[in-house]
């Protein structure tokens, strides 16, 4: 069975979204470089960047994102970035028609989310989104590792990159440092 990888990319101070749900610059990055990610696409990251960020999208099974993200960019249109799957915790159901050859599944709560992801995931990751529901399925104890995409701007508010999750979770010191050009990745595990 595949791991549980917790990922975005956040601000030095752990943002991910301004209090709008801009970006700003923290997804330059993946469009400012000249490697390729996928053959066709648009996302070209540096060459100290491609390596990691390849393999990693190649590694995802399954993305778990909430209903909040999916509404803000209509599910990729049923084309994720990464993985074959998608699965969708929130309490409203799929829209009515939309991309009905899409296999995005909608769950209601986020131990059901990873149960479903892992069993379409098979060995490969289960990527969940940071943010509200990433924290929740961190908190759970569902989350193996954390993957970070550090970007060197300050936001000083907006949407946490751990959500609102409460109390401490430990970390273990990271297993992967790569310096990009205007991004740091980074990779803990969580420690049980």
């Amino acid at each position: 069975m595949g791991s549980v990888v917790m990922h975005s990319v956040a601000s030095v101070d752990g943002f991910i979204a301004d209090l709008n749900d801009d970006v700003g610059p923290l997804h330059d990055w993946y469009f400012d470089g000249t490697v390729p990610i996928v053959a066709g696409g648009s996302f070209k990251v540096s060459a100290a960047s491609a390596g990691y960020v390849r393999s990693m999208w190649e590694s995802i099974g399954v993305i778990v994102m909430g209903r909040h993200l999916f509404d803000l960019v209509n599910g990729w249109e049923g084309r994720p970035p990464a993985g074959d799957h998608v699965v969708v915790v929130s309490h409203r159901p799929k829209p009515e028609g939309w991309h009905p050859e899409a296999s995005y599944h909608f769950v209601d709560d986020v131990t059901t989310a990873i149960d479903t992801a892992r069993s379409l995931a098979g060995d490969r990751v289960v990527a969940v989104n940071a943010g509200e529901v990433g924290g929740q399925i961190l908190a759970a104890g569902l989350v193996d590792e954390v993957a970070m995409d550090v970007v060197p701007v300050v936001f000083g508010s907006g949407k946490r990159y751990f959500g609102s999750v409460d109390g401490q979770h430990l970390l273990e010191d990271p297993h992967v440092v790569v310096q990009g050009e205007r991004v740091l990745h980074l990779k803990f595990g969580v420690r049980r």
